[in-house]
């Protein structure tokens, strides 16, 4: 027999569950595929900075290959509707049995897969997808009713019960080598991709996002031993090297979950809960991303620009072009809203507590639709992944499951005094205002906004909040009146 696997977003050797079957079953070789699809991945808000990223790892997937014997097909294509049919012509021309893939859960993605499993039975060849993308299925934790949830609480819960339960978090080896196909050369992995043009240039790019699974286990490994205990105190501070940095690795698989949980396990004297409170809460983090692919399986529409609460898709939404503009420019003139809008900007990934304070100006001081903002992250995020990024912003923005609740309005001076208190942040990616004093930098006065060149708020926080409570009213009448302001 001889498979296909089929790399998509896990850009990985080790870990690799389809990988992994697919060397284990094959007894002719394994050929290895990756599709570059521009219209598809322009379709889906793909950033520049995350195509680059993806094609530097996937060079470093081809030298690996190469000592396994398993040769590294590229193929593009215009449509994403050819796929199917591509994959299989390709199975064909290396005589392949099958075709092997990890599952993504997208709506698009799913549909995709479905129309490639399909096309490979019509031809009596076998195509099976794995779970990969999460360390357990995310159909697998239900409600006692069978549903799934919407509350993460007792979510985590029932994940971690599932994982007590049968599904322990085990990670796969690094596949054995194969026999050598003869004929077989593997294709040159593109440096770039047609209409993906950088704005970050390359040498900060190299610095900042190392590609490769290499890479990615050094990181965790670090990150678990030097500052994994200290997490759940730092990671609210943007200026400090508080978090680990692997969201990037994890949206294109060059690291796995499993690989993310038991590493922190390991160092938490085996659990997931409880323990050091640093490598728990992060634990904790990576479960949530498993809670909002839970969310995208259970709740496609959340996949097709709808809210999550059917009712808040009636929320009249302000459309200020100019408004947003300034957002995305980081010219709003409060200064840790800006400072997070630039640090996007300049470095393709932005702090998590800053995602949420940006994504809760634009959705609550502006009222601009989390849409909008949504679509802006993933065009800039070099770690945009739809289950994360729709869900943080539907949590801000109050329209999502487990969301904030719609009278939660982060007031961006007081976040900034809270996670930024001495300014260093600020002073870093607002650097007009760098020689001001830690107490004005949060909000300086006019006159030294003046003379600093920087702008005049574009609203005003105390009178935004009531066009929230309007506007909330107003979609459902149903809207309980706010107990309490946040």
């Amino acid at each position: 027999m001889r498979l296909i696997h089929w790399f998509r977003s896990d850009l990985r050797i080790t870990d690799n569950t389809s990988l992994l079957a697919a060397c284990s079953a094959a007894k002719r070789g394994v050929v290895a595929v990756y599709v570059v699809s521009p219209e598809e991945w322009a379709s889906h808000d793909m950033a520049p900075i995350q195509v680059d990223y993806r094609l530097r790892a996937l060079a470093v997937v081809a030298e690996d290959l190469k000592e396994l014997n398993i040769p590294l097909r590229v193929l593009v294509v215009k449509k994403q509707a050819q796929i199917p049919d591509m994959l299989v012509k390709l199975a064909a021309e290396v005589e392949a049995d099958g075709i092997c893939f990890n599952r993504e859960y997208e709506i698009d993605e799913a549909r995709r897969d479905q129309r490639v499993m399909d096309a490979f039975t019509r031809v009596g060849l076998r195509a099976t997808g794995y779970v990969d993308q999460t360390a357990l299925p995310p159909e697998l934790p239900r409600t006692g009713s069978g549903t799934y949830f919407t509350v993460f609480t007792p979510f985590k819960k029932a994940w971690l019960k599932a994982m007590d339960a049968g599904h322990p978090i085990c990670v796969g080896g690094r596949p054995k080598k194969q026999e050598k196909i003869s004929g077989l050369v593997s294709d040159e992995v593109p440096s770039d991709v047609n209409g993906f043009s950088q704005h970050i240039d390359e040498a900060t790019r190299l610095k900042l996002w190392p590609a490769g699974e290499h890479v990615a286990q050094q990181w965790l490994k670090e990150f678990v031993s030097k500052r994994g205990k200290a997490y759940k105190d730092q990671r609210d501070i943007p200026s400090v090297a508080g978090t680990s940095k692997l969201s990037p690795a994890l949206a294109i698989g060059t690291i796995s979950p499993r690989q993310c949980i038991l590493a922190a396990m390991e160092a938490n004297a085996g659990k997931a809960d409880g323990g050091e409170p640093g490598l728990s809460h992060w634990i904790s983090e990576v479960i949530w991303r498993e809670f909002y692919v839970h969310v995208t399986v259970g709740f496609p529409r959340v996949c097709m620009n709808r809210a999550f609460k059917r009712a808040t898709d009636r929320i009249e939404w302000n459309y200020d072009e100019k408004q947003f503009e300034a957002w995305k420019q980081g010219m709003t003139g409060y200064p840790i809203v800006d400072a997070a809008m630039r640090q996007l900007n300049s470095t393709g990934w932005m702090h998590n507590r800053l995602r949420m304070v940006a994504a809760m100006f634009l959705t609550k001081d502006l009222f601009i639709d989390w849409r909008w903002g949504e679509k802006y992250f993933m065009q800039n995020l070099i770690d945009g992944f739809l289950a994360s990024n729709n869900g943080g912003w539907q949590w801000s923005a109050s329209t999502g499951t487990d969301a904030a609740p719609y009278f939660r309005i982060f007031n961006p001076i007081s976040q900034s005094e809270k996670f930024d208190p001495q300014g260093a942040f600020i002073r870093h990616y607002v650097p007009e205002l760098k020689s001001l004093s830690s107490d004005e930098i949060h909000d300086p006065e006019p006159l030294t906004r003046s003379r600093c060149c920087y702008p005049m708020p574009i609203v005003d926080h105390s009178k935004a909040r009531d066009r929230v409570f309007a506007a909330f009213k107003a979609a459902d009448p149903s809207t309980p009146e706010p107990s309490h302001l946040s």
